[in-house]
């Protein structure tokens, strides 16, 4: 840690050898490689700990295989709830299936609130020696004028509202750097001020969640509606098909965590009131599971979820992208914390190899970032994006419902492909034919 004088005549900048941008599961877990390499490396956040974030919760193996790798404890004493499968609830079926049995990940997810998820991960960071400041919201990218590369960026001390913090003067602040990673999230402004914009050729979707006092609470699988029936308030008996997936996780203290998700592809994006949507579909589930309004213990709350490589390049000119900021939700399921972690990881290894190397050395290094995630998820994700295309149409989703769901193995392989649980060696033949489309497919 070392701290110049701006040349800007800002406040004094703190320097590191690697930025991060956003505290949330990508930020954090990039922040903790970089300082196991032995990198000094700042992790800038502009909230403070804790905070809520809008989620789902659940976590299947390959969020939970990224965990053990950071070194979080994640037993039931900790306060982690393991779920051991999914529950398709469609067409009148109702088909409960274990997380594959897999050498490369564990056979279980887990579930934690938001609230403290995020906070556990950032105070695992700064264990491991990263330097954490809270309310700290950055505003611009600084740039090398000659090269036009990031060098650093400047930043506002805030409060919890986004408001001058008591004390500042309003101020900027800098903060420098050789390399910066953006985990900023969806909109990612550092990104958008670099350049770097969403794509429309790439799906989007929307999820809005709450959580409810239940019997419920410790479900053990993780369960998900394909089929949304809302009763119709025009004619008394008639039940509609709403557009959308709905979602039921148990928490394990009490409370169940609801929700659901719209896709770009369906007519229905961006035309409804989807926290409307939200209750009417509930106003259909048992009364005894109390998803009901009076046993709502929070908000209803919704999110983007930029999905398939929504923002590319995933490097430029000193900026790597981690997480939502590169659009890296899974379209296949609308999972974003593991590919977050992991993206956060990969990053870290590229920049702990280029941070090694002479300067005049680094870029050949640094271009091995986006090249990995193509290699990892570029077909896969490509896949993905023509899955959602075909479910975005009512009537093919409800034919494979109806015709799927009653097929066990075909529904065991689903699962593998919609979760990205896989061998990459030695896999069965389900593992052989998931892997071998996504290599064959052209990466997103």
């Amino acid at each position: 840690m070392s701290q110049i004088a701006s040349p800007t005549g800002r406040q004094q900048a703190e320097t590191a050898d690697v930025i991060v941008v956003g505290a949330g599961p990508a930020g954090s877990a990039a922040a903790y490689h970089l300082a196991n390499a032995g990198l000094d490396v700042l992790l800038l956040e502009k909230t403070s700990f804790p905070r809520e974030k809008v989620c789902g919760d659940g976590l299947t193996p390959r969020g939970t295989k990224q965990l053990i790798n950071m070194g979080i404890d994640i037993s039931p004493e900790a306060g982690w709830i393991r779920n051991y499968g999914l529950r398709i609830q469609g067409a009148g079926h109702v088909l409960q299936l274990d997380w594959p049995d897999l050498a490369s990940h564990p056979n279980y997810g887990l579930t934690r609130n938001r609230m403290d998820f995020d906070d556990m991960l950032a105070r695992q960071a700064v264990k491991a020696g990263a330097r954490l400041r809270e309310r700290t919201n950055v505003i611009a990218p600084i740039l090398d004028e000659q090269t036009g590369f990031i060098v650093g960026v400047s930043a506002k001390p805030v409060d919890d509202q986004g408001r001058r913090r008591d004390g500042s003067d309003g101020s900027a602040v800098e903060y420098r750097a050789p390399l910066v990673m953006a985990a900023d999230g969806n909109s990612s402004r550092l990104s958008v001020a670099m350049g770097l914009h969403k794509r429309d050729d790439r799906p989007m979707g929307v999820a809005v969640r709450t959580y409810f006092t239940s019997p419920r609470h410790d479900d053990d699988y993780l369960e998900s509606w394909l089929e949304l029936w809302a009763d119709d308030p025009q004619q008394p008996g008639q039940r509609n098909l709403l557009p959308g997936y709905g979602w039921i996780f148990g928490m394990g203290d009490g409370t169940v965590n609801v929700g659901l998700g719209i896709l770009n592809t369906s007519n229905a994006f961006g035309k409804v009131d989807y926290s409307e949507l939200l209750m009417r579909w509930l106003q259909n589930t048992p009364e005894a599971w109390q998803f009901r309004e009076e046993f709502m213990t929070s908000p209803i709350r919704g999110a983007a979820l930029p999905m398939g490589f929504n923002r590319q390049p995933h490097y430029s000119r000193g900026l790597m992208l981690l997480g939502d900021a590169g659009g890296m939700v899974n379209p296949f399921n609308g999972e974003g914390i593991p590919y977050a972690m992991e993206s956060g990881a990969f990053a870290a290894e590229v920049a702990a190899q280029a941070l090694h190397r002479q300067p005049n050395q680094r870029e050949r290094a640094l271009s091995a970032y986006p090249k990995a995630l193509k290699q990892e998820y570029g077909g896969y994700y490509t896949l993905g994006r023509i899955f959602v295309k075909l479910i975005g149409n009512p009537e093919v989703m409800r034919l494979c419902t109806k015709y799927g769901l009653p097929r066990t193995t075909l529904m065991k392989f689903t699962l593998k492909l919609l979760a990205n649980l896989t061998d990459p060696r030695d896999g069965d033949v389900m593992d052989k034919i998931i892997n071998g489309l996504t290599k064959v497919a052209p990466a997103a």
